[in-house]
């Protein structure tokens, strides 16, 4: 390998290899690679959703809700399960997104206990938009790769995530 072509992750295995020949850190070649990947795309969408107001985390119940269609409503634990998040955790994005006045909690119909998350007209108007700069940034994020290394990358990457989406929920 060309030292010209070496990053973080070799560099760390490299000392790894002289303070403990006795492990094997070739694993880290891929997942530390999408570790420190995950970080940067993380930093760069908050950049480019920053304009707008919005987190991450916003901007993913938000597009979630939206890609329910016109009357896109969702219960808080379906929206809890979509978008990974404790309870807790969805509680309080809900409140903020409400006061925000991008959502509105209403009662289910199907349910009388029960609640229901949509989008309101600021809601929508705001992940339309916001959704557009979130592709366009997530478009220059990619790697300069032929058209068969991407197909590749994203074949590989989709048995990856299926694997650990199935892991997690057999345990």
């Amino acid at each position: 390998m060309n030292v010209m072509e070496n990053d973080s992750i070799d560099q760390m295995n490299a000392l790894w290899k002289a303070q403990r020949p006795d492990l094997d850190p070739s694993a880290l070649e891929v997942v530390g690679r999408v570790i420190v990947i995950a970080q940067y795309l993380e930093r760069s969408v908050n950049a480019a959703l920053e304009p707008f107001g919005l987190s991450l985390g916003q901007f993913d119940i938000l597009a979630t809700l939206r890609r329910q269609g016109p009357k896109g409503r969702m219960t808080p634990t379906q929206l809890m399960k979509s978008v990974m998040l404790s309870s807790g955790g969805m509680t309080n994005r809900l409140d903020r997104l409400e006061e925000a006045g991008w959502i509105r909690r209403e009662a289910d119909p199907e349910d009388r206990r029960g609640v229901v998350v949509g989008l309101t007209e600021k809601g929508r108007d705001l992940i339309d938009v916001s959704t557009q700069a979130r592709f366009e940034e997530a478009k220059k994020s990619l790697p300069p790769v032929s058209d068969k290394e991407m197909n590749e990358l994203v074949s590989s990457l989709r048995k990856w995530l299926k694997q650990l989406t199935e892991n997690r929920f057999s345990r």
